[in-house]
């Protein structure tokens, strides 16, 4: 059984590589996870606890999804991004920079956050927001 430690407290966890649509070897995933038959986890990227990434979504680069989040459609969280919690990503949004999706937030549509940006909370987002903004919902 292989083992990887995701730096989230939890310590070494069952993992394995993802491999990817067209066979390359991908980034890391929790066994815990579930990576759909067409998405892709690729560089060093990471998907832990009970996460999902599903339909044509992409995780890529040194983005991190974990918790119960989701991404999905064909969304992209790339760069360092991070989703977790019970967010969701979904539609043709894309994540990237240091930005940060949790709580019970929702990125959608053709949605772009970047940079810095926070989402959380509630919040829903379908339009870009970038920089240091943060966006929450109650």
């Amino acid at each position: 059984m292989t083992k990887f430690d995701f730096g989230d407290g939890n310590g070494a966890v069952p993992a394995h590589r993802h491999i990817n649509p067209d066979g390359t070897e991908g980034g890391w995933v929790a066994d815990t996870a579930y990576i759909g038959p067409y998405a892709w986890v690729f560089g060093n990227a990471q998907v832990s606890g009970f996460a999902i990434v599903f339909g044509h979504a992409e995780v890529s680069g040194f983005a991190i999804v974990f918790g119960h989040a989701q991404v999905s459609n064909c969304a992209r969280v790339y760069g360092d991004a991070q989703v977790s919690g019970y967010a969701k990503v979904y539609g043709h949004a894309q994540v990237s920079g240091r930005a940060k999706i949790y709580g019970h937030a929702q990125v959608f549509s053709n949605a772009k956050v970047y940079d810095h940006a926070q989402i959380f909370g509630t919040a829903q987002v379908s339009g870009n927001v970038g920089g240091d903004m943060i966006v929450t919902g109650r």
